[in-house]
């Protein structure tokens, strides 16, 4: 039933603290906080974020009503709750991506930020973000880059074997991609989005430079230079904000919305899901998903029984 491509599982994992507040990362951080700022709208009603983690860039979407916030790991979403706080605002899932358990058509904005490069079958991922996407909502997508000028200086020295200007993905370690940009933009021309904006994001993903000039520094100057991603992508981090075609009405306008109404069963589709107070029922194929500690998990069914 669940015959998807392999999952990178973040579960258990200290990512956010070993990666981020302790691994030097604060200069990437606040640069993507500037490319953010650029492509978010200035507010909406129901935001997916795909690969939330921890929450490291959920408080940047103050602007919208509800965020949704989906993650494979309830470790890293039970880090987030820690780090938001109690607030109705946030929605916390723990999901395939590519068996996402939403509804079709509702959310008017979504982000993916550092979590396309663990997709085995980027397209088929993303083609679940659109069929859950409104007419006319934004997409920001971030995504590496295997175009980036590092790898092509080591192909051109022969120091690397696969080539960095062919635009099959390349897989450098276990559930770890790399992408063209034109292959992006292919997928998502494909699926409907047009593309509105690029970015060009860690220009200065160096670790001498990162050691002897400020973050801060660093952050504004790699600010100037993100434009450029209109003319040229060579940077390790490409930031694109991208707009689901269509024009019927958004079902997230009929917001608010029941939290169950979100939902539909990753397994058979029904959208009639029944609350259970512990888990979610799909009375079509008698799934049972967890709720648990304010999380919901669609990742594997408690069981098959009939109730």
């Amino acid at each position: 039933m669940n015959n998807t491509p392999p999952v990178c599982n973040y579960e258990g994992s200290d990512y956010q603290q070993s990666f981020w507040e302790q691994g030097g990362r604060e200069y990437e951080d606040r640069a993507e906080a500037i490319a953010l700022k650029r492509m978010l709208p200035p507010g909406g009603k129901l935001m997916l974020e795909l690969g939330a983690g921890a929450g490291r860039n959920t408080s940047r979407y103050a602007g919208f009503e509800r965020i949704v916030l989906l993650d494979y790991s309830t470790t890293q979403l039970a880090q987030a709750q820690e780090k938001l706080g109690p607030s109705s605002k946030y929605i916390y899932v723990a999901a395939d991506i590519y068996r996402l358990p939403f509804r079709g058509r509702q959310f008017d904005a979504a982000t993916m930020i550092r979590a396309l490069h663990h997709m085995a079958d980027a397209p088929k991922a993303l083609g679940q973000v659109r069929n859950v996407l409104a007419p006319g909502a934004v997409f920001i997508l971030e995504f590496a880059n295997k175009l980036n000028l590092k790898s092509i200086l080591r192909y051109w020295a022969g120091k690397q074997d696969w080539n960095p200007f062919s635009l099959e993905p390349v897989e450098f370690v276990k559930l770890n991609f790399d992408f063209h940009p034109q292959a992006i933009r292919a997928w998502l021309k494909e699926l409907g989005f047009s593309i509105e904006k690029t970015l060009t994001v860690s220009h200065f993903r160096v670790g001498l430079l990162k050691r002897v000039v400020p973050a801060g520094l660093l952050a504004a100057l790699d600010g100037l230079f993100q434009p450029t991603g209109s003319f040229w992508q060579v940077t390790p981090s490409i930031f694109v904000k991208a707009r689901a075609g269509g024009n019927d009405v958004a079902k997230s306008d009929a917001f608010p919305v029941p939290v169950l109404d979100l939902f539909k069963c990753p397994d058979c589709g029904n959208e009639k899901l029944e609350d259970k107070k512990d888990h979610l029922y799909c009375s079509k194929c008698s799934a049972q998903w967890a709720l648990s500690n304010g999380i919901y998990d669609f990742r594997e069914r408690l069981n098959t029984a009939k109730k």
